[in-house]
């Protein structure tokens, strides 16, 4: 079937920048590219870049000969019509050599994540797994979150398939364990317990309710069941609550046996088909009408760490084999690969991806279809999970897909808009003013395209909505004419241009975006205000558009609750930013400002006179004084606080 003929399929290359008017012509310019490059290409392994006109790549490839598998590019009629495409809009290569087929392929699992080029099959959630992190740095441990760079000093249990997934376990430890989870400085200025401490969630050991050596082995605890040995902290607990019964210490008794029933909970959760497994992870993909999930099990220690479907991008025309063999190399780019990996097929380049994944973990890893066993219950039950995914996934498409559609018919658009922008604006009296852009598009939120904007101009009066507004539309809109004025940028980059714009407020906010509109000379974004109705119900919203209507739709409709979801988004997000601007100024050092001070010298000064008042108030004798402060740096400081006239 045609892209033609598949709607979806031509959505995708179409967002991709794939569907072109003529080929014909840019294929021969392609292919003369390509032709000329074969001529100096090795009979040697290596990673080649095909690029477009402006230097953008469009496609990252391996090889285990570069000469031999260039030169395929130059048969079309053994190409599908996406390579044919690629190939049209090829202007030049790049090629890099590698010392073997396995670091060529690390290298291109490297550059497909840098690059995210648009006939790769990508990876769409690159981002870090969360894990638990049980802290060793403090004679009272905590136990909390972790995502990104393992800096801190402590076990690391993980990686867990979602942040539900891990707060569902630190919930769970909770209760069992009563670890701390409140920061180093909370922990150190308590005088009473906490609410946490109230609810059974915490042992207090910020003031000595438990003691060092009793909470000391509350982590060793909690470790051996994040480690797999949950059977045996179970026994622990059961022996405990019998001698506390059996002293007739029954409110000790009754925390035991809460703490024993919420471990077997968890543990019935996290054990049910992984007997006999240490760790590894399962993968199984489905696929329907062009459509593809790839199904993730996480098993660590023997015990369920979750699950997670996979939506990868770019998959037309592309194999199966492919499609799952490219996912990998990108998923295991930003997560450690475990001994073993079960798959629901046998791929070509399995031995070659093993290998690579061997030389990235520094250990031996197994990449299987199994044959028999409880594994092949296990890819068994990964193959339905992906089917079921699919067709939930393929359901929710179809809806937001006739939402996308009836929002075009309801703000006269020239079709299903692409891309959504969201603007709102947060402060306190004016002060920390931002405004915030959320962007979101048929697949929902593209989060990394999300942007703050600090409220600077001297002529933006604090407090003023509209003036605000304004200042963050100008400064959106005049770059985006600056650097895409053709509108070219591609699905995805900052510089793509809208096709509608929703500004949280009224007729006020709406018109301090068209006057910017109309000075820019844009008439062609569609530009809809979202304000609450009477008695600021929502549900009740009004929708205003630049020429005065106004408009309100059914408290059901389904268009509705999508606005409202993207509007709450854009609120959630800016009031975050505003937040986390607010909480920084808060606690910025005043000696920040002084130019020439930098990490060292700030934290000698502080240390010496205690606070940075005390700083501004000492003599140019004194500043002198402190160890590691030279005669012109002390001056440098005095000057700053005692400026001459």
């Amino acid at each position: 079937m045609s892209s033609d003929q598949h709607p979806d399929r031509f959505q995708e290359e179409k967002s991709a920048g794939l569907v072109r008017g003529s080929d014909q012509p840019d294929i021969e310019a392609g292919l003369a590219v390509i032709r000329d490059m074969v001529r100096t290409l090795p009979l040697a392994p290596g990673v080649y870049r095909m690029l477009d006109a402006k230097g953008e790549v469009l496609y990252v490839g391996k090889a285990k000969a570069l000469k031999n598998r260039v030169t395929n590019y130059t048969q079309l009629n053994g190409l599908t019509k996406r390579i044919q495409r690629m190939i049209a809009q090829t202007r030049s290569m790049m090629i890099v050599t590698t010392e073997n087929e396995r670091a060529a392929l690390l290298l291109e699992a490297q550059l497909i994540k840098h690059y995210r080029p648009p006939f790769n099959v990508l990876l769409r959630d690159d981002k870090g797994f969360p894990h638990i992190l049980v802290r060793e740095d403090h004679d009272f441990p905590q136990i909390l979150k972790h995502r990104g760079a393992r800096r801190t000093k402590g076990r690391y249990f993980g990686p867990f398939a979602s942040t539900a997934a891990v707060t569902q376990t630190l919930n769970a430890l909770q209760k069992i364990f009563q670890l701390r989870s409140c920061s180093d400085g909370f922990f150190a200025n308590r005088s009473r317990p906490c609410m946490l401490y109230q609810i059974k969630r915490c042992s207090a050991p910020c003031v000595e309710r438990i003691s060092k050596a009793d909470y000391a082995a509350s982590v060793d605890d909690a470790i051996a069941f994040l480690s797999g040995k949950s059977a045996s902290v179970q026994q622990k607990l059961a022996r405990q609550m019998e001698r506390a019964s059996t002293d007739m210490e029954y409110e000790m008794a009754a925390l035991y046996r809460d703490r024993l029933r919420a471990l077997n909970h968890v543990q019935a959760g996290q054990s049910i088909g992984f007997q006999g497994m240490e760790d590894a992870d399962i993968f199984a993909l489905a696929s329907k009408s062009g459509k593809v999930t790839i199904q993730a099990f996480f098993i660590r220690d023997g015990l369920h760490r979750g699950h997670k479907s996979y939506f990868p991008a770019h998959v037309s025309d592309v194999a199966e084999d492919e499609i799952l063999a490219g996912f990998l190399m990108q998923f295991y780019q930003q997560a450690e690969p475990p001994r073993l990996i079960l798959l629901d097929r046998a791929l070509e380049d399995a031995v070659l991806i093993a290998d690579a994944l061997t030389e990235r973990a520094g250990r031996k890893v197994t990449l299987r279809k199994p044959q028999r066993g409880d594994q092949v219950q296990l890819v068994a039950q990964a193959s339905r999970n992906a089917v079921d995914a699919l067709d939930r996934h393929m359901a929710e498409s179809a809806t937001q897909a006739r939402i996308f559609e009836e929002l075009a018919d309801l703000f006269a658009l020239d079709g299903p808009p692409d891309r959504i922008e969201v603007y709102d604006n947060s402060h306190i009296q004016g002060t920390n003013a931002i405004g915030a852009m959320v962007v979101a598009g048929p697949e929902g939120f593209r989060k990394n395209a999300y942007r703050k904007f600090n409220i600077k101009r001297a002529d933006t009066a604090p407090g003023d909505d509209f003036a605000m507004m304004r200042e963050v539309l100008e400064r959106r809109f005049r770059r985006l004419n600056d650097e895409d004025p053709d509108r070219e940028a591609k699905q995805g980059s900052a510089g793509q241009w809208p096709d509608l714009l929703l500004i949280d407020g009224g007729k006020g906010q709406v018109s301090a975006v068209k006057s910017v509109m109309d000075e820019l000379g844009i008439e062609d974004v569609a530009l809809i205000g979202v304000s609450k109705g009477p008695d600021r119900n929502a549900g009740r919203e009004i929708f205003h558009f630049p020429d005065g209507r106004e408009l309100t739709l059914p408290v059901n409709n389904p268009v509705l609750f999508h606005l409202q979801r993207l509007r709450d988004e854009a609120h959630r997000f800016a009031i975050g930013t505003h937040r986390a601007k607010r909480t920084k100024a808060q606690i910025t050092n005043p000696l920040d400002e002084v130019p020439g001070i930098g990490p060292a010298r700030k934290k000698a000064l502080m240390l010496h006179f205690g606070s940075a008042r005390s700083v501004r108030e000492a003599t140019l004798e004194e500043l002198q004084r402190v160890p590691g402060i030279s005669a012109t740096v002390a001056g440098i400081v005095y000057d700053f606080y005692h400026p001459v006239g």
